[in-house]
């Protein structure tokens, strides 16, 4: 399997993680907060919506402009070869400001976000087939809070990213269920 393939079914095998976790619970579950600064697990869905459609937009734009000598996409490789893991824990506060772009502003059930969710992997798996092999270790569009990174490293973040926030679903999960008892 390419390393590509296997980037992309990571990110797939994470969301679909995710989804496992809140496809049945309530709309009302969905919208509980334990306090008004923290985000609810359907927001915390619709955040990951935006976040990862501009994170493959970004990628396969730039991508683009790359093979048609639009941008060259050199850079120091302060952070070469290192797993995103690492990037975020040299560059990530300990609560980040999300960036307004990939911030929760529509609303509405959980179950749109859901299936807006779900429907970005044949978009993802597309970028993938049009990703080649030897573009991985090229520099790819700035992460906004961690700045540089191949797009090998942007889509260990598309599963990085999933994954923390479905730490934070199981987190209000298990808050909830501790005041039901």
């Amino acid at each position: 399997m390419s390393t590509v393939k296997k980037l992309i079914r990571e990110v797939s095998v994470s969301r679909q993680d995710f989804l496992n976790e809140i496809r049945n619970i309530t709309e009302l579950q969905a919208q509980w907060k334990p306090s008004p600064e923290v985000w609810n697990i359907a927001e915390i869905t619709e955040h990951l919506f935006w976040a990862e459609h501009g994170a493959i937009a970004g990628m396969w734009k730039t991508i683009h402009a790359i093979r048609d000598g639009k941008t060259e996409r050199i850079f120091e490789f302060i952070y070469k070869d290192l797993p995103v893991e690492e990037i975020v824990a040299r560059t990530w506060k300990e609560k980040e400001i999300v960036p307004a772009m990939a911030a929760p502003r529509l609303g509405g059930p959980l179950s749109f976000w859901i299936a807006s969710l779900d429907s970005l992997q044949p978009v993802l798996e597309a970028f993938g087939c049009d990703l080649q092999e030897m573009e991985l270790r090229l520099q790819a569009h700035p992460h906004p809070i961690s700045g540089p990174m191949d797009f090998h490293q942007r889509l260990e973040f598309l599963r990085f990213h999933i994954n923390r926030h479905r730490n934070q679903v199981l987190f209000l999960l298990n808050e909830m269920s501790l005041l039901t008892i």
